[in-house]
């Protein structure tokens, strides 16, 4: 039998039955339902629709990866995405205190969610840094990752967009391309080895110092502003997508592309590695357990039909992951038909795809600063979402342990600050020169 959540244990005492007092304090709401959604969406919709799922697909199989897919959607990704949701709403709690009012005896799920959140926040904002960079540098007479007439370049820098230079490109020994170059040397300016620690990236430093200033006056108020912002940041990154989606399928050996993301291969499907993944990608882009759509849901109406909103939003998840897929393979095949070369060597995942392999495809296009600050401004937005909402759902969690403490505005903003400088202030080590895998990767 579950605990009512406003049920006060205090209230037995000496064996005399008291009625009930509840301590309530004042704890937002969601203006409307479509707030909600909005939040929800921009938390669950991020970089992993872009640059993680369109080359999983490929990878596992093209079109048949959709089988384990959508079985582990219906089977894992939907029930624990509404148990999540439901929790929040039931209880009205943040992720540590609804498993107070539920079962004190897993408060401690609540407490390692966190955890969790709180790494996540300091290293996947370090994303929108390298991208603010990206995205002040394609405001330029010419990319700067499109020739190798820069200072950073080296004497093994070969062009790839001039006549066939790709050939020589893709044969060289030890050729290096202007766009690598441009991230590892400019960007990253990283050292020979992980244990050489170098020194911090200045530029990248106030990058990563403007990424969170903007994520703090996102939530600073809490959903009064959260609510606010999403309406914008939810909803652009789908214009720049359908912009990227539309511009890509008109580009020559974009069908390529789209036939080497999507051709099925049926006898994938006896692999594990290819079930493993398809589950392990769901439960990242659904963010399911780390405790942000407990947080989200806590602000909802008690008798608000979140089994509703839950089915739909996972929808609109995975087929933001489809689509997307057409929009990056249908580029990647363009600049393998522009560079002569089979679209797997070009086709990428991670922070390869996103700072090395599509700046590359952008820089051979017409009008190449536009269509890179519109895919960096898609990217920020993306990531934003996500790194904004898993705070709120931190700060929530936090405030919820001690509503008679921060249920005064100026507190909650006092410790969102302290939230933000100290994860600045870790995230600084990961703007230095040390070479990471994952930054190389």
């Amino acid at each position: 039998m579950l605990m009512d959540p406003h049920y006060d244990p205090k209230s037995q005492q000496d064996g005399k039955t008291e009625i009930p007092v509840l301590k309530t304090f004042t704890r937002g709401q969601w203006s409307n339902k479509l707030e909600f959604l909005l939040a929800v969406a921009g938390q669950i919709i991020g970089l992993g629709n872009v640059w993680r799922f369109p080359y999983l697909c490929y990878k596992n199989g093209g079109g048949v990866f959709f089988i384990p897919y959508v079985v582990f959607l219906f089977a894992c990704g939907i029930p624990l995405f509404l148990l999540e949701t439901t929790l929040g709403q039931y209880t009205a709690q943040g992720s540590i205190t609804c498993w107070r009012k539920i079962c004190p005896l897993f408060e401690g799920i609540g407490y390692g969610s966190q955890v969790v959140v709180l790494y996540s926040s300091t290293y996947y904002i370090i994303i929108l840094a390298w991208a603010f960079f990206y995205l002040f540098s394609s405001f330029s007479s010419e990319l700067p990752w499109a020739s190798c007439s820069n200072t950073w370049n080296t004497a093994t820098c070969l062009p790839f967009n001039n006549g066939d230079s790709h050939m020589n490109w893709s044969t060289a020994e030890n050729a290096s391309s202007p766009v690598k170059e441009f991230w590892e040397r400019r960007v990253l300016n990283v050292t020979g080895s992980p244990n050489e620690m170098g020194s911090i990236r200045w530029e990248l430093a106030l990058c990563l110092l403007l990424s969170w200033i903007v994520c703090y006056f996102c939530i600073w108020k809490g959903v009064k502003s959260t609510g606010k912002v999403v309406y914008f940041t939810a909803t652009f990154p789908y214009l720049m997508l359908v912009v990227l989606l539309v511009r890509g399928l008109t580009l020559p050996g974009a069908i390529v592309g789209i036939k080497f993301y999507l051709y099925p291969d049926p006898s994938r499907l006896s692999d594990p590695m290819v079930w493993m993944d398809a589950g392990t990608q769901i439960f990242y882009s659904y963010a399911i357990c780390i405790g942000c759509l407990t947080a989200l849901g806590s602000y909802n109406k008690y008798n608000n039909n979140c089994y509703k909103d839950c089915v739909y939003l996972c929808l609109l998840n995975s087929a933001t992951s489809f689509i997307a897929g057409f929009a990056i393979f249908s580029v990647l095949g363009f600049m393998a038909y522009e560079q002569n070369i089979d679209i797997s060597k070009v086709a990428e995942s991670g922070p390869g795809l996103a700072f090395i392999a599509y700046p590359r495809a952008v820089a051979m296009m017409p009008f190449p600063q536009l269509w890179a600050i519109l895919f960096f401004l898609m990217i920020i937005l993306l990531g934003l979402d996500s790194q904004f909402v898993g705070l709120e759902a931190l700060t929530t969690a936090i405030s919820d342990m001690y509503p008679e403490f921060f249920h005064m505005g100026h507190r909650r903003k006092i410790l969102l600050l302290i939230i933000c400088l100290g994860c600045f202030f870790v995230g600084l080590l990961m703007v230095t020169e040390a070479r990471t895998v994952f930054m190389t990767s």
